[in-house]
Order: structure tokens, then C-alpha cells, then sequence
């Protein structure tokens, strides 16, 4: 007899994420951005300006530069990043916040708050529980390297 969904953290975990992604989906529609373009803001506005190459958005988010390509050309079409081929290596596309980026994404400090106050939990609780994830995350990660 298969496991239950719920007794399984796979399901759990994605259904969690599923739930977080319904959470920030209206106030990421009145922002005009879709959920992978917020990840990929955070990951530029990680880098204090100094913007990061298509592969490194790609590379820590664990997606393919292929599917970041075209959602940085969105953010771009939409002022909220610039693109600039490198003159060393033009395979490499270094991409860094406009002010218009950087004031979105402070606008959507509006996400983590909202996730807090629904919650149910407190600062504390959550930060915790992200901890354990990500050690789940990282032996994984680290296991599928061997």
C-alpha cells in the first residue's frame, strides 16, 4: 500500500510551495511580474548592483540559462533591468537593476510580510523551518553530486 500524500515531505514541501505561490500571486500580478521574474530580482538585488551574468541567475535559481534568457528579456522590455554583453567573452550577458528594478523590489518586501502574517507563525518559527529546509535542500543536493 503506497504512502499517503500527506505523510510524504515531497508532496508536502510542494504543496507548500504551491500554497506560498498563491499567497504572492495577486500582489505580484499588481506589480506586473510573475513569480520566476521576482526570484530573479532577488538574485540581482543580492548582489549589491553589481548585477550578475545569465548562467549565475540560472545557476542559483537550479535552472537552465535557456529558461532565464527569456525572462530576463521581459524584465529588460519592461525597464527593470539592463542586459550588456561582455567584451570579453560575449557568451556572457551581465545583467543588473535599473532604479525602477530596485524600487520593485522593494515594493516586494510586501511578499515576505504578507507570508508572515498568514502564516500563522512567528519570525522565529518560519526562519527556523527554512533552516531545515534548506539543510534538506543542500544534503540533498550535495548527495546527487556523488
Amino acid at each position: 500500500m503506497p504512502i499517503p500524500l500527506d505523510d510524504q515531505i515531497c508532496f508536502s514541501l510542494y504543496a507548500t510551495s504551491m500554497a506560498i505561490n498563491r499567497t504572492y500571486k495577486p500582489m505580484l500580478d499588481e506589480m506586473g511580474i510573475t513569480y520566476p521574474q521576482y526570484l530573479a530580482l532577488n538574485v540581482l538585488g543580492e548582489n549589491n548592483g553589481d548585477g550578475a551574468t545569465v548562467g549565475a541567475i540560472a545557476q542559483r535559481l537550479a535552472l537552465e540559462s535557456s529558461t532565464i534568457t527569456p525572462l530576463v528579456k521581459r524584465l529588460e522590455q519592461a525597464g527593470l533591468v539592463v542586459r550588456q554583453r561582455s567584451t570579453v567573452d560575449e557568451r556572457q550577458v551581465r545583467v543588473k537593476l535599473t532604479a525602477s528594478g530596485r524600487a520593485l523590489l522593494d515594493r516586494c518586501d510586501c511578499l515576505g510580510q504578507t507570508l508572515l502574517a498568514k502564516s500563522a507563525m512567528t519570525l522565529e518559527q518560519l526562519g527556523a523551518l527554512n533552516r531545515q529546509v534548506q539543510a534538506l535542500r543542500d544534503t540533498l543536493v550535495d548527495e546527487a553530486k556523488t
